[in-house]
């Protein structure tokens, strides 16, 4: 198989976590046959530094002519701390989405047993967790009309949402369920907002299609409650854009650490693959930030062009990485491995070059012997 993919490094950390996703892609191509071809582009703080746009058209002229986007992460704290400045790098992504269509993002949230101890919830909490958000992208109140007046004394953000926006991602979380253990949760706060009774009246209309997926509903404030104290209890979550965003964000503490969630962005022809992390300018060049996220959103990249096997394969690495803690700075402060290194592990694993079988005593800090 021969795939064009799409490369934006970004900002911070994105570049360092984004280039052992392309070592892993290179070690599955090497090992199944494939063939990867990358495009190097620019998007976030480093474009307007460079052409003075978050998102050079180019960018979105290279994205549209390939198979799949490798995205890194965006920010910068120049930005970060200028809440007034006009051009900002996260303009760059909102208008990706946008210019590709990408309506759908989905975030896999799994618990992994021997992290059980980084997250805030407590182990029997965590046992089981395996759930993913459905998060509309592309509407809401994100893109919204805006207003303010002259001494910004008053401001005013829209939130529009049509049925087919509605439709198009509750497909795609339905038939996940499907897929699944057949429950999809629709978060919503249709006591309040009309943006939300229009979801829940259109979600309700098409259960039909999907009679083996029990469908339920909860409001937002209850859905951020249950995810902490009981969240085995999800299976697919499917919600509006900025629930989603939060509710995402929250999620992500389940797992111990936000280097670890990877993240998809579809649409109907195009597709983007990010960790959910933020650009981390302060870790950048120390080769300490967390790969995991960004080889996960590897992997879903994968299944993406429907090579499942090679996605099994990386994701069975990355446990394995986890559960012989080869792990980052952000989980194991003592002793932890490079960003690199644990790169270099998941590519030895994926190619055959080692087992999962190792001996604990010819391991070495921050590099190992396997036998």
């Amino acid at each position: 198989m021969i795939k064009n993919i799409a490369v934006i490094f970004g900002d911070g950390i994105g570049p360092e976590v984004t280039q052992q996703s392309i070592k892993v892609l290179d070690t599955v191509a090497e090992k199944f046959g494939h063939q990867f071809n990358y495009a190097y582009c620019l998007a976030g703080a480093i474009a307007i530094d460079e052409t003075g746009t978050p998102l050079p058209d180019e960018t979105i002229d290279v994205c549209l002519k390939s198979d799949a986007i490798l995205f890194g992460a965006i920010g910068h704290p120049k930005y970060d701390n200028d809440p007034s400045a006009k051009v900002r790098p996260e303009q760059g992504l909102l208008k990706l989405r946008k210019s590709l269509q990408l309506f759908a993002n989905i975030r896999p949230v799994t618990a992994y047993s021997s992290l059980y101890h980084l997250s805030p919830l407590k182990s029997k909490v965590l046992e089981q967790v395996d759930l993913i958000i459905y998060r509309e992208l592309t509407g809401g109140i994100y893109f919204g009309e805006k207003k303010t007046n002259e001494d910004q004394s008053w401001a005013y953000d829209g939130c529009v949402y049509t049925k087919e926006e509605v439709e198009r991602i509750a497909h795609l979380a339905f038939q996940a369920a499907q897929q699944r253990k057949k429950k999809l949760t629709l978060v919503d706060k249709a006591n309040v907002l009309e943006t939300s009774r229009l979801w829940r009246k259109w979600v309700q209309q098409m259960a039909p299609q999907y009679p083996d997926v029990q469908l339920s509903f909860l409001f937002v404030d209850n859905a951020a409650m249950q995810l902490i104290l009981n969240p085995k209890q999800f299976d697919v979550i499917l919600t509006e854009n900025l629930f989603g965003d939060i509710l995402s964000d929250e999620a992500s503490v389940i797992s111990g650490s936000l280097g670890l969630l990877p993240s998809a962005s579809v649409g109907f022809s195009n597709a983007l693959f990010e960790p959910i992390h933020g650009s981390f300018s302060q870790a950048a060049g120390k080769d300490i930030a967390n790969p995991l996220g960004s080889i996960l959103s590897a992997a879903m990249m994968l299944d993406y062009f429907n090579l499942k096997e090679e996605a099994v394969l990386v994701r069975e690495a990355v446990a394995w990485t986890i559960a012989h803690l080869f792990v980052t700075k952000d989980i194991d402060p003592i002793n932890f491995y490079f960003t690199s290194t644990v790169g270099e592990l998941i590519c030895d694993y994926v190619s055959g070059r080692i087992s999962g079988d190792i001996n604990q005593e010819n391991i070495e800090l921050r590099k190992s012997t396997i036998i």
